[in-house]
């Protein structure tokens, strides 16, 4: 595999693709207005994202905190082989050290651009025999131009952006007619009993309670969001990933060595520590299992959009209906003469 670490500004003529990016990159990444066109909202400290990627990205054992990314970018790679066509230019939004390119191939991608927030993550990016180039650059600003891709994917990145109607329609754009968008992020009812349990021991030792997990999108939205973004032929599907851990501590650890840490502008950043004996007991009392261990649950939304082209087909003129609803507990009734 040719895998070729770049930052925007740098290095992209030496990896031969000069009259390729000539018109796929764009000078300057754009700004782009939320949907309410009031500019997009500052949930989330971009910049420590980066530093706590970086940190897990730089730990020894990093690669024992990557089986939710590697899992989920299985199962986005997975619908990708769905699509019965090849892919000659793809690009990982978020791509990290290629959890889902290491699960596809070149006869599907012919070649892949991946970009990260996170030099660390991409200087670790595992081997694939996909011809890859990775390129330095915040999710939020995509630094490419129109119609340059026949594929985008993301796995587990977009639920740390702060405009995702913004990010929806960046990715849209750097979208040929026909292309497809096939991503992951995390659900809103994601470690609802880790949320559950430090809010209630913090009301119950302090009087009252801070956002310790960061806010995430419902499923019921994200259809809107995607049509706004001008995506059609839409499929939204939802995977609970369930994971057992020992304690609440072990749940905190392995979040920070996913990079999964709140990064949310009005977290509060430390807990008690009778707080956090309270909300172990009330994790182990309301959530634990019969052998001691305690469940974390991720909500994982799964979405596939394609820019329209006309190519793709078109849904009935209104009205042009044959058959009522109201005939459809006919269909399986025999005929008059079928009839004894």
């Amino acid at each position: 595999m040719s895998r070729v670490c770049l930052s925007v500004l740098q290095g992209l003529h030496a990896a031969g693709w000069s009259s390729r990016l000539q018109a796929g990159l764009r000078s300057e990444p754009r700004r782009v207005l939320s949907a309410s066109g009031r500019g997009r909202m500052n949930v989330f400290n971009r910049e420590m994202k980066k530093r706590q990627k970086n940190w897990a990205a730089s730990l020894q054992d990093g690669g024992l905190y990557d089986y939710l990314r590697d899992e989920v970018g299985s199962r986005v790679a997975d619908r990708v082989y769905d699509i019965a066509r090849t892919f000659p230019l793809a690009l990982d939004v978020g791509g990290g050290k290629s959890h889902i390119a290491e699960h596809l191939n070149k006869d599907v991608v012919e070649r892949l651009f991946l970009t990260d927030i996170s030099q660390q993550a991409v200087r670790r990016g595992r081997q694939t025999e996909i011809p890859t180039h990775c390129i330095l650059a915040d999710e939020e600003f995509l630094p490419f131009r129109e119609n340059t891709f026949d594929l985008v994917v993301s796995s587990l990145v977009l639920h740390w952006i702060n405009d995702l109607p913004g990010a929806l329609r960046q990715i849209h754009q750097v979208l040929k007619p026909d292309g497809v968008f096939i991503g992951a992020m995390v659900g809103g009812e994601t470690l609802y009993e880790l949320r559950c349990s430090l809010q209630l021991a913090e009301t119950e030792r302090e009087g009252g309670f801070s956002p310790h997990v960061s806010p995430y999108t419902a499923v019921t939205d994200l259809g809107n969001l995607l049509g706004q973004a001008g995506f059609n032929m839409l499929t939204v599907d939802i995977d609970d990933v369930q994971v057992h851990y020992p304690g609440i501590m072990e749940v905190m650890t392995d979040l920070q060595g996913m990079g999964e840490s709140n990064c949310a502008w009005n977290r509060r950043s430390l807990l008690h520590r009778d707080t956090m004996l309270a909300a172990a007991a009330v994790y182990k009392e309301m959530y634990g299992n019969e052998d001691g261990s305690i469940p974390a649950t991720f909500e994982i939304l799964y979405m596939i959009g394609w820019k329209p082209h006309e190519s793709q087909a078109k849904p009935a003129r209104r009205g042009s209906a044959t058959t009522s609803f109201g005939d459809l507990s006919k269909i399986n009734q025999p005929s008059g003469a079928e009839k004894p």
